[in-house]
């Protein structure tokens, strides 16, 4: 488990995309490295993935097809740079909200809003059946990064980001049409579809 609470960035210095899974070399910040072993999970832009290798700094992932197709991993480069979380240990404080590292869908930016005081990011999210899930105020993992919805309008929806976020996630350098990994809240979801089932067995024994 994960807390969207990003602990730092790195650059992804070797891919090999020629054969499945896709193989990603990504070199850590030291200070977290701490302790990190071969088949423990680590967020890389909101993906839980497991360690395959470590050399030095240089942490290697395997990404399998199933990733590949739901997420933005597949579009990665080598100098691209990640958001990074390892995974909440107990004892840990939960800053953001409990994440999965489980992407849904993707989300494309269709306008930013920068002013002194704010900084707005709009999403357009790409599965319109996932906007069931997305409320005011309700909490979203975009790239790994816990954060808050604001405004809804139809399938699209607005984060503010903060000064501390921009500073310690790559969202602030993200241009327009930029695809997002989308983690829908885990609780949200539940509730959801609960409901929906509920309602589906209330309408066929109606029927009956």
């Amino acid at each position: 488990m994960f807390t969207g609470i990003v602990q730092g960035t790195a650059e992804i210095v070797y891919i090999e995309k020629n054969f499945l899974p896709y193989d990603y070399t990504i070199k850590f910040p030291k200070e977290l490295m701490a302790n990190l072993k071969l088949g423990a999970s680590v967020m890389i832009n909101g993906c839980c993935l497991t360690v395959n290798n470590i050399n030095d700094f240089y942490v290697n992932f395997c990404v399998i097809n199933e990733t590949l197709k739901i997420s933005n991993l597949v579009n990665l480069s080598k100098g691209d740079i990640v958001n990074i979380e390892r995974s909440v240990k107990i004892n840990d404080e939960i800053g953001g909200h409990l994440m999965s590292g489980h992407i849904m869908t993707t989300a494309e930016i269709y306008k930013i809003v920068k002013s002194d005081n704010n900084y707005i990011i709009w999403f357009k999210i790409n599965d319109y059946n996932k906007m069931k899930y997305i409320f005011h105020k309700g909490c979203i993992g975009i790239d790994g990064i816990s954060l808050t919805i604001g405004e809804i309008v139809e399938k699209n929806f607005c984060v503010f980001i903060i000064p501390e976020t921009l500073h310690r996630t790559t969202i602030g350098q993200k241009n327009l049409g930029y695809h997002a990994n989308i983690e829908i809240d885990l609780y949200t979801q539940v509730i959801v579809d609960t409901v929906e089932r509920l309602m589906a067995l209330k309408n066929i024994n109606k029927s009956d």
